[in-house]
């Protein structure tokens, strides 16, 4: 066998009276007079491969253990389908079956099942058609983003996981210890192990001091890019937010650019072209899954992604925004005055009501902001800007970088943060200091965005939240 077999997705595409074999794992199987009908998929595409096995072509102890969910091989001819929706199928000659799967209790039948039963098999739920879709999608997004920076001279970087300072400083960080170990322990029902802990002093700790998972590499980028001028980081991150809402996750993936010699108008153009462009790849590459979600998730899924990509995207400070919100007449269920930080029902108005496309919105009250973004010359805001989508609100945040030393300085203190993690971070401001920007994308809310997906669990393969880590 070859990693290079020809995939259900070549095989949809061969001409009738070609040889050939699928590989894949069985989604139903059908028998009528004397044939055997037989859907085949091994996750290259959304549509499966139709096999139709005669009477005598397979023998009888194969063929009953070709049912849903076995792992197989089917040999034969390419041949012209009369069935709607596909135009060829494969007449099979002969099958190896690699694994079979009980019909009994295999989880993953033919009649639906829900999404929060899907989420508890998440090691076979990519095997049914949304899930197949979902991933199939989220690996096409990653490969338009690494090559949407490639194309333009971004430098890709991989920053640290464990850091010892907290980049939005904002607490709910996971701790990284090595003061617990495990041990054995007698019970009633038997040996157990538990945790003790072997000290408290963090000099006897595995870094010497305290040290967390990562919220965001962007502190570590920004010092690479004054150096490197352009670069991004993609990769894990880490809040330790006891929420179970549908958009939160422990563990999500961030695309964090930065940019040298760059302003917040610069940075507004990167992301719009950013958002546009990875759109448009994936309504190129991946039509056939983005048409299923249309149909089965969200019915104004297509019509809403073609039109941010040929949208202008409408730029508004924060304060007109809260103008706006305050004259609409609307009762939102959050109150909204100026220094409220925004909520998606407000963020949703504003695109959807107000201006019916995209919007970015800038120049944040300096309280509901990060300590690292610029200050304005009024001292009340700060050079943010957020990016808001229709249906789902915020969708990309960012930033002017503040880099004059005495004022991050003030910042930093203002924030109630010690400065001595942030030595390194000062010293960048120390020393040949630059205008710099970035944002930060949430990998899994954009995978939300494109497919209409209403619960952030279902687009990563395997959810962390508050009291799962299952798989």
């Amino acid at each position: 066998m070859d990693y290079r077999r020809q995939y259900v997705s070549d095989l949809l595409k061969l001409a009738p009276g070609t040889q050939a074999s699928a590989y894949g794992w069985v989604k139903t199987r059908r028998d009528s007079k004397g044939i055997s009908f037989v859907q085949v998929n091994d996750g290259s595409c959304f549509q499966d491969l139709q096999v139709i096995v005669n009477d005598g072509m397979i023998g009888d102890d194969d063929l009953k253990r070709i049912t849903t969910g076995a792992c197989v091989r089917f040999d034969g001819e390419i041949v012209e389908s009369p069935a709607a929706g596909q135009a060829v199928e494969l007449r099979a000659r002969g099958a190896e079956i690699f694994g079979p799967a009980d019909p009994q209790s295999y989880p993953l039948q033919k009649k639906g099942a829900s999404f929060e039963f899907l989420r508890e098999i998440a090691h076979l739920r990519s095997r049914g058609n949304t899930f197949g879709a979902v991933f199939r999608i989220r690996a096409e997004a990653a490969q338009a983003i690494h090559s949407f920076y490639h194309k333009r001279g971004f430098h890709y970087i991989q920053t640290p996981i464990i850091t010892a300072s907290d980049c939005e400083g904002a607490g709910a960080m996971f701790a990284v210890s090595t003061l617990l170990e495990s041990e054995l322990c007698s019970t009633p029902e038997g040996e157990s192990s538990k945790w003790r802990l072997k000290g408290t002093d963090p000099a006897e700790d595995f870094f010497a001091k305290p040290a967390f998972l990562t919220v965001s590499g962007q502190l570590e980028a920004e010092s690479l890019a004054l150096s490197m001028t352009n670069v991004y980081t993609f990769g894990p991150t880490f809040r330790a937010e006891n929420s179970s809402t549908s958009r939160h996750l422990a563990e999500f993936w961030m695309v964090e650019p930065e940019m040298a010699f760059c302003d917040l108008e610069g940075n507004m153009n990167l992301a719009e072209e950013f958002l546009k462009e990875t759109i448009s790849h994936l309504l190129d590459k991946r039509a056939d899954d983005l048409e299923f979600f249309n149909q089965r998730i969200e019915p104004t899924l297509l019509k809403t992604l073609e039109h941010v990509t040929k949208s202008d995207f409408e730029r508004m400070t924060y304060t007109e925004a809260v103008k706006h919100l305050e004259s609409s007449g609307e009762r939102f269920e959050y109150p909204v005055f100026w220094g409220a930080d925004l909520q998606s029902e407000h963020e949703r108005w504003l695109t959807e009501t107000k201006v019916g496309r995209p919007v970015i919105l800038t120049d944040y009250p300096k309280e509901i902001k990060a300590f690292y973004m610029r200050m304005n010359p009024d001292g009340k805001t700060v050079r943010a800007m957020d990016v808001l989508a229709p249906r789902i609100g915020e969708i990309i945040g960012g930033s002017q970088r503040e880099e004059r030393l005495d004022l991050l300085k003030s910042r930093i203190e203002e924030s109630g943060l010690p400065l001595e993690p942030y030595w390194w971070y000062l010293d960048l401001r120390r020393f040949g200091s630059a205008p710099h920007a970035g944002f930060g994308l949430g990998f899994e809310r954009f995978l939300m965005y494109v497919t209409g997906m209403k619960n952030i669990r279902d687009v990563i393969p395997f959810h962390r939240t508050p009291g799962h880590a299952e798989f």
